[in-house]
């Protein structure tokens, strides 16, 4: 399970349905008090997030014309505040991330290619 954190709009189908369920899993996990220490030191998960990443990546769907049945209510989230401080408020490395992407895809680099080509 990851969250990329970089920009939806670069992220191709796959990768963005891939995303967008991840955290939902990432929500059931928490919610069954499993640890994440593992998705923390692996630079998957960033908790305080979670729910702003669900937003813009169901924009990012509803922009392309997928329907999205999913949402997250920030209540949901309560099981964050639960976590330790220092997990509560981890940060991704994007950079590292979006390299790793770039590799792994060749629609996503080429999304990525056309996208800072008109920026």
């Amino acid at each position: 399970m990851r969250m990329w954190m970089v920009p939806p709009e670069i992220l191709c189908r796959k990768h963005l349905l891939g995303e967008h369920v991840e955290i939902h899993m990432f929500l059931a996990h928490l919610n069954k008090k499993k640890g994440i220490q593992g998705f923390l030191k692996n630079n998957c998960l960033e908790p305080r997030s979670i729910f702003q990443r669900h937003e813009d990546l169901a924009k990012e769907l509803t922009n392309r014309g997928y329907n999205h049945n999913s949402p997250i209510k920030e209540e949901d989230l309560k099981i964050v505040s639960e976590l330790p401080l220092e997990c509560q408020y981890w940060k991704i490395n994007i950079e590292e991330n979006l390299n790793n992407l770039l590799k792994r895809c060749s629609i996503c680099r080429t999304r990525y290619n056309l996208r800072t080509k008109y920026d």
